[in-house]
């Protein structure tokens, strides 16, 4: 079993950045793939990043790329997602998950643990 629990969202103003944490629990962390996902509002969640347990593979979304980065410190327990040029698309309840499967995924179903959610908003 893994609890997650995501921190680190807030309101920034387009151009900025944010950092968002995500601690878990258990003894078997490293070996989990471990994924970002965020729901804007009124819309589906949507698939974000995703790093394999050692972060050596990591896969971004297109409307990301280049401005987030996935890292992940297995010593601490914790995965974080580094956003930089935040534009006002990007406002959306963002969410860790982690799962057991071989690879990591941006399909969503693919993941058995997720967190409560770090609100971000980015004004204009």
């Amino acid at each position: 079993q893994v609890q997650l629990v995501e921190s680190g969202g807030g309101l920034v103003q387009a151009g900025g950045s944010l950092r968002l944490s995500c601690a878990a629990s258990g003894r078997t962390f490293s070996t989990y793939q471990m994924g970002w996902f965020r729901q804007p509002p009124g819309k589906e969640r949507e698939f974000v990043a995703a790093a394999s347990w050692s972060g050596g593979t990591t896969t971004y979304a297109n409307s990301v790329k280049g401005r987030f980065t996935f890292s992940r410190d297995n010593s601490k327990n914790t995965v974080y997602l580094q956003m930089n040029s935040l534009k006002p698309e990007d406002t959306a309840m963002y969410y860790c998950a982690a799962t057991t499967r071989a690879t990591p995924s941006q399909w969503g179903w693919r993941y058995d643990y997720w967190g409560q959610g770090t609100q971000v908003t980015v004004s204009s």
